[in-house]
């Protein structure tokens, strides 16, 4: 179970955001292959015990920062249309979570979480993102679904072939299960 279940402050942050980093930097030096705690706990500047205290082993280390790292950066775009709105967030999130980086991300974030605390997590990131579009639309006076809808006809199908059938996935895919839940969406739309 992730031990991480709350944004810490103070010297708490501090020690995540060290052992983060050090996780991102590691990897790219020398791949996720030679991961160990206590290589993550020298370059971090913590000692190793600290590490398993607080994530217990590095299958759970590498989750939590996969789950960090699942966070959106930004806002979803306004494209002035729920159609549009939605299709071009579906194209960005399949383009990102089908990446080998997003899909090592899924796997670690999956891994290291018995409990699926970090999969709700990383559905909450995704309905978050949907929540702001619907909003949006809301604001303009859109007819608009539920957030679980979108998740349900929208993301859960893209996620299911970004893991088990990734064959032919493609920004088409994407914007047709965006139609299939609220009618066709035109190139000029966007």
């Amino acid at each position: 179970m992730s031990r991480q279940m709350v944004r810490p402050g103070g010297r708490s942050a501090r020690v995540q955001a060290s052992v983060h980093t050090a996780v991102r930097e590691l990897e790219a030096e020398v791949g996720r292959d030679a991961l160990t705690v206590p290589l993550v706990a020298q370059r971090a500047g913590v000692t190793p015990s600290t590490i398993y205290r607080r994530w217990g082993d590095l299958t759970e280390l590498l989750s939590d920062v996969a789950v960090e790292r699942l966070r959106p950066d930004t806002a979803p775009k306004d494209h002035g249309a729920l159609a549009s709105d939605l299709a071009a967030w579906a194209e960005q999130f399949l383009d990102e979570m089908a990446s080998p980086a997003g899909r090592a991300y899924i796997r670690d974030a999956l891994l290291g979480d018995p409990d699926g605390t970090n999969a709700g997590q990383c559905s909450a990131y995704a309905a978050d993102q949907v929540d702001l579009i619907l909003a949006r639309a809301t604001e303009r006076g859109d007819d608009i679904p539920e957030v679980e809808t979108v998740i349900d006809r929208v993301v859960a199908p893209l996620m299911y072939r970004i893991l088990f059938r990734p064959a032919g996935l493609d920004a088409a895919y994407a914007r047709e299960l965006v139609a299939g839940l609220l009618g066709p969406v035109g190139q000029d739309d966007r």
